[in-house]
């Protein structure tokens, strides 16, 4: 239960990044003993949520560039793979499923904001369960665990109507594809996507923001921020 809470306020962004975590004030919060609090943060801290020094204070992991570069570039080699299972492996269950999630995306914006996040986390999970694949499952929810974090940040990208336009259209247009079994098509169309994505964007930020910093070329698989997809 402490590891779940905790993982779950880091993911929502409740646990601000690089912020200390206080252990007493949250096992009193949390109704428990100090015991399981320490044991589920020396989990997170091994998934790299958190981060321990020699004084055991605990903070939650910063967010940085070259992590988010990481994440998409895993997202990039693993989904459109599983879109392509789906469509060879589709049940009529999960296409009913990916069509429910279908309806209920929402534009990605700060009208909608985290209503929007999870719909759009939703219609891609019922994408890649359908893959019936359960190690590649597993890896994409704690893939999109770690990047939702990102997500967030992205909403605060100032962004105009067509790349939401854009969004919406593709996540039409890759369920279609799943479901008429177009394997190869599905993939391209999940690759070009992630590509164009509200995690790409962020991506760049951040690494436009530390190359600043730093004066250190980010080495990106893609081109300048444009905010679309998520």
């Amino acid at each position: 239960m402490a590891y779940s809470e905790l993982r779950r306020r880091i993911v929502s962004g409740e646990l601000k990044p690089s912020s200390r975590l206080s252990q007493y004030d949250l096992a009193e919060e949390m109704g428990m003993s100090i015991t399981p609090l320490r044991e589920a943060i020396r989990q997170l801290a091994s998934e790299d949520w958190v981060e321990m020094d020699t004084h055991r204070d605990v903070r939650v992991s910063p967010m940085s560039g070259s992590e988010a570069r990481q994440l998409l570039e895993v997202r990039l080699s693993m989904e459109p793979v599983a879109t392509q299972l789906a469509a060879l492996r589709r049940t009529d269950r999960d296409i009913e499923e990916m069509k429910r999630t279908a309806a209920e995306l929402l534009p990605v914006t700060r009208t909608w904001g985290e209503e929007a996040v999870a719909a759009h986390r939703a219609f891609h999970r019922a994408i890649y369960v359908a893959s019936h694949n359960d190690v590649m499952i597993r890896l994409l929810d704690d893939l999109w665990d770690k990047t939702d974090r990102y997500r967030r940040v992205g909403l605060e990208l100032p962004a105009g109507n067509e790349p939401r336009t854009l969004d919406l259209n593709q996540h039409h247009e890759i369920l279609d594809l799943v479901i008429a079994g177009d394997a190869m098509s599905a993939a391209e169309l999940s690759h070009a996507h992630i590509v164009n994505s509200l995690t790409a964007a962020v991506t760049g930020a951040l690494e436009d923001r530390e190359y600043r910093i730093s004066g250190e070329v980010p080495q990106s698989l893609w081109g300048p921020s444009n905010v679309g997809t998520i």
